[in-house]
């Protein structure tokens, strides 16, 4: 690790994390309720069309992102699509309060139109604005994920409970009113000059590399992760109906979003003072991986109350990994990228992730039907790719050593 001098984190950081944190509350209270107001008495739809309904949803966000990079690098700027993209899924908010399938539709599209520009537009600017201090991108770009899992956590929470509890009208205003909240933020921060950023001084094919490899091993990561979280959501049903440690029924749920704040915060100290490569902290995350995946093989697939406290910790080696790898995607994309693309850029990273997922997703019934054999499988993946990953920062710190 190199220490890192004369380089700090600016009020850029908290206007926009302050304003992703806003935001991701807004969007998580919103898909907390969506499916619940679908199956209600105001549509009475059936379970399974609202689901379906949900999924595509889900799914259209990717395209949509692709709309909202390209509309930020080429036609209107970042920060006005930061901005328009905030309005509109406001909007999309509060027109789910019509109570018709008229209402639903409009609302939702305009809530994927909105998280599509505002997205990648968003990471895209908070990215640039370090690129004069890229030592610091990881700890920032952390910074960044502590505010979204804060805000995806108490937006669930509060927007939840509310629109759960007074109306989901109440509860879907307020998911508009924190997004136009959000906005505020970014009026107040000063945009990036590209000509004030330093030339990058990577050559193309390295840049090009560097880049495809972290869209292939972040993808693979969130693949593992979600045919190995069967298992993982297996363990956590029977643990929570056994435990005698009293945690509450919706906090096993959350328990992952709670371990990743702690180490978030770590990491961002950490990070802060002391640098070490991007690749080298996604070889850190696989390993961790690992050790998270192969405390979990060590459970009987029909646990006792005795086993609550190995699934705790394998949560926290899983959310320790987690740090090391989620964040680092975006700095990796910022630091090896051109900025005047960056948003694009940033809003193809989500395509390799779905099209592994889409890819593991064709086996889920059988995966289902055995959890351990998804855990297995997430266990050789990630073995594999961290061991791929040692090679190449081996290989690195080679060719820079011979180099100088």
């Amino acid at each position: 690790m190199d220490k890192i001098e004369n380089q700090k984190h600016t009020i850029e950081t908290l206007y926009y994390s302050i304003s992703r944190m806003l935001e991701r509350a807004s969007y998580y209270g919103f898909r907390a309720l969506v499916v619940l107001y679908m199956v209600g008495e105001t549509l009475k739809m059936d379970r399974a069309e609202a689901l379906t309904i949900y999924g595509w949803l889900i799914g259209s966000l990717v395209f949509s992102q692709i709309i909202g990079g390209l509309f930020g690098d080429l036609l209107i700027g970042n920060k006005k699509s930061i901005i328009i993209g905030g309005i509109i899924q406001a909007i999309g908010a509060f027109s789910l309060c019509i109570p018709s399938t008229t209402g639903l539709y409009l609302g939702l599209f305009l809530v994927v139109l909105g998280s599509g520009f505002f997205t990648p537009n968003i990471i895209s600017n908070f990215g640039k604005s370090y690129l004069n201090k890229t030592k610091l991108l990881d700890s920032g770009f952390t910074v960044f994920y502590l505010a979204i899992n804060l805000g995806s956590f108490l937006g669930i929470l509060l927007i939840g409970y509310i629109g759960e509890t007074y109306g989901y009208n109440i509860g879907f205003v307020l998911s508009g009113i924190l997004m136009l909240i959000s906005i505020i933020p970014i009026l107040l921060s000063k945009e990036k000059n590209l000509d004030e950023i330093e030339k990058n001084q990577f050559s193309i094919s390295k840049r090009i590399f560097n880049i495809l490899i972290a869209f292939i091993v972040v993808g693979l990561f969130w693949g593992f992760y979600e045919i190995s979280s069967i298992r993982t959501y297996d363990l956590q049903l029977q643990l929570s109906e056994i435990s005698t440690l009293g945690i509450p029924n919706h906090l096993w749920q959350s328990i992952n979003s709670i371990f990743i704040l702690p180490i978030s915060i770590i990491a961002i100290i950490l990070w802060t003072y002391f640098y070490s490569s991007q690749f080298f902290k996604l070889m850190l995350g696989f390993i961790f991986g690992v050790v998270s995946f192969g405390i979990l093989f060590f459970i009987p697939e029909v646990p006792t109350e005795q086993h609550t406290i190995t699934y705790l910790i394998s949560l926290l080696f899983l959310a320790i990994s987690e740090i090391h790898i989620a964040p680092i995607i975006h700095s990796i994309l910022t630091k090896y990228s051109n900025p005047k693309y960056l948003a694009i850029l940033i809003s193809l990273a989500f395509l390799p992730t779905r099209l592994i997922s889409l890819i593991f997703g064709l086996f889920n019934d059988r995966l289902y039907d055995n959890p351990m054999l998804g855990l297995k499988i997430g266990i050789v993946g990630m073995i594999v790719v961290g061991i791929g990953l040692i090679g190449y920062v081996w290989w690195n710190k080679k060719t820079t050593y011979n180099t100088v």
